[in-house]
């Protein structure tokens, strides 16, 4: 007797509560009493959470406070904006909630949801508050929420409740939910939420560009430097001159020393815009790198022609030169190549004085190459400079 007690008690005491929920919404006043009413319920035991009548109650208690602000705003009466989209919020939550319930086969192994048409059709008609509440939050900067509300509209794609609307078939707004809630998460630093949607972030043409760099600073977030590198090269297959993939792209075949890989994204570069100097640079560091050097003099060359302000190019055609005056020395035998090696060195100084006045403060660099230059040349006046210099 004391355990069926206890089993009718708790049962007693919800549906009693359930009763002064009821009368509080059928009041048409009291809907915020009714909604804690059903929260406390919730909170109370696992059980509740299993028992679809609160659920029910709990939604017609939330739905009376929305129609309420609803009224207000209407007639531009002060309500708080974000209060009334966070209604929006919660009654996706509770009717979500309620058709997990709901769509459980019964004792006979059927599945017959009682309230999935008409939630599904009352939420469905609601469904572009989430969007608004993703925008709203996300001109406040408050990135949190804003994903949040955007993750809301986004899933709704994938819940039964909503399948007869075929949202992700039918709903042009997706993409660019899509890419605001990967924004969000790129804007707080949080890996899997930058990921979660950026694919069919991709499908808003006007941002996909972004949404694949948000996508890269994740994957390095997550130290995944294959899934980094693949959606590099997709970022720059696809938008070859956005100036986020390539300098990358670059960066890391020049220090994994793959000057063949750099030379053949040049070359991809430059099919696209054959003016670029980002590329031809490119190209000239690979081309250096690979001894090449004529090339690399003809396509530096090229660069200082289209802009003479250019002080890389300088140093780089002037390197060639100089390395190749070292090649020479380096064959031990000075007499037969002297003509040789005061040519490059001869060739190699007007480049890097150029550089040096184009770039005063970059000492490091053209002071040695002087050194050298002026020394096997026999400048004592310049030689003498430069070594006060560089002491």
């Amino acid at each position: 007797m004391a355990a069926l007690l206890l089993a009718v008690l708790p049962s007693y005491a919800q549906k009693k509560e359930i009763i002064q929920a009821r009368t509080y919404i059928k009041s048409g006043k009291d809907f915020d009493k009714a909604d804690r009413l059903m929260v406390e319920l919730l909170k109370k035991n696992a059980a509740n959470r299993e028992n679809p009548k609160i659920y029910v109650t709990l939604l017609d208690a939330v739905e009376g406070q929305y129609i309420q602000a609803n009224e207000k705003l209407y007639l531009k009466q002060k309500y708080d904006t974000a209060a009334f989209l966070n209604l929006t919020r919660r009654l996706y939550d509770i009717a979500l909630s309620l058709d997990s319930i709901d769509a459980r086969p019964n004792k006979q192994g059927r599945v017959k949801p009682e309230y999935r048409k008409e939630n599904g059709e009352k939420l469905h008609s609601l469904r572009p508050n989430l969007y608004s509440g993703g925008t709203f939050h996300l001109r406040k900067n408050e990135y949190d929420q804003s994903f949040d509300f955007f993750s809301h509209y986004l899933d709704a794609a994938t819940q039964p409740l909503f399948a007869s609307y075929r949202y992700a078939e039918t709903d042009k707004r997706m993409p660019q939910a899509a890419y605001w809630a990967t924004y969000c998460g790129y804007r707080m630093h949080d890996a899997d939420k930058t990921l979660r949607y950026a694919h069919q972030a991709l499908s808003d043409t006007a941002k996909a560009k972004f949404a694949l760099q948000y996508m890269c600073e994740a994957y390095q977030w997550q130290n995944r430097q294959d899934a980094y590198l693949e959606t590099l090269r997709e970022g720059f297959r696809a938008y070859p001159e956005y100036p986020y993939f390539f300098p990358r792209l670059a960066d890391y075949y020049t220090d994994q020393g793959r000057n063949d890989s750099l030379l053949i994204i040049a070359d991809q570069g430059l099919a696209v815009n054959k003016e670029s100097t980002l590329f031809l640079m490119a190209k000239s560091m690979a081309l250096l790198h690979t001894d090449m050097y004529e090339e690399c003099i003809a396509i530096s060359q090229q660069m200082i022609n289209q802009n003479d302000t250019l002080a890389e190019p300088n140093f780089t055609i002037a390197t060639c030169y100089l390395n190749q005056a070292l090649a020479l020395e380096q064959l031990g035998e000075p007499r037969k190549y002297r003509k040789e090696i005061q040519l490059m060195y001869s060739k190699a100084r007007p480049y890097m004085e150029r550089y040096r006045q184009l770039m005063p403060d970059d000492r490091k660099r053209w002071a040695p190459a002087l050194y050298r230059i002026y020394l096997n040349l026999n400048l004592g006046k310049q030689f003498e400079e430069i070594d006060k210099l560089m002491r």
